[in-house]
């Protein structure tokens, strides 16, 4: 049976493609992050904001919301 051969045409680049196209930058694939050296003051004031935060969570207990406090009344 008869196949008509089809040539291969160039794929046509379209203009807007191609005029934006030197604002596309490569991407890496993997991002490397490395934290700076802290200096001896630098780590104790991070110690110490560290410490206060920890204590915050700790100790800071949000009450109950009004609502659930009205449930467990009803419930007693």
């Amino acid at each position: 049976m008869g196949r008509k051969s089809k040539k291969k045409k160039a794929k046509k680049i379209s203009a807007k493609k191609e005029k934006y196209a030197k604002f596309r930058k490569e991407k890496n694939a993997s991002i490397d992050i490395t934290m700076p050296e802290l200096t001896p003051e630098q780590a104790k004031q991070k110690q110490e904001a560290e410490m206060v935060i920890s204590r915050f969570l700790r100790f800071n207990k949000n009450p109950p919301l009004k609502e659930l406090k009205e449930k467990r009344l009803k419930r007693r």
